[in-house]
């Protein structure tokens, strides 16, 4: 398997999806309950190769990327050559900017001594898709840029 197989309840959600799936390889509702029963580890492939199909799906079309932690921000930019990152750090131990009290006096205080934003740039690898599914197992969220978008005028300003 190349991602993640997906949660139980994904399968859930993507129900109608999985049994598309299981017809496209001429296997009926009977069928794969015979699977799962005497060939466990054949369901498990097919569980993992819908999962990996799905995986795909979502990566190619990935353009931002965001990972919160107490004390930075990381904002991800994913072009078809490169991974942009803005990111922002806070010196201030005493400021969580996962809470909205922090985030709050984030935005307030972007100048503050404490407050450091960095950029950088970084050659895409050959496998795109794996690149950004590392960044998500890592903990960044899939996102519309908004906010880099933001940060990226205050970098530019």
């Amino acid at each position: 398997m190349k991602y993640a197989r997906l949660t139980k309840e994904q399968f859930e959600e993507m129900h109608q999806e999985f049994i598309n799936f299981l017809a496209t390889q001429s296997i009926t509702a009977d069928e794969w309950e015979k699977i799962k029963k005497e060939k466990p580890q054949v369901a498990e492939e097919e569980m993992d190769v819908f999962s990996d199909i799905i995986w795909e799906g979502v990566l190619n079309k990935v353009e931002y990327l965001e990972h919160f932690s107490p004390n930075q921000i990381f904002l991800f930019q994913i072009t078809g050559v490169t991974i942009n990152l803005i990111a922002i750090k806070v010196g201030n131990e005493a400021i969580d900017i996962t809470t909205r009290e922090g985030y709050t006096w984030l935005q307030n205080n972007l100048l503050d001594d404490s407050v450091n934003i960095y950029t950088s740039t970084k050659a895409m690898s050959d496998d795109r898709n794996k690149d950004i599914f590392a960044l998500i197992k890592q903990g960044a969220n899939i996102t519309k840029g908004e906010l880099y978008q933001y940060f990226e005028n205050v970098v530019q300003g």
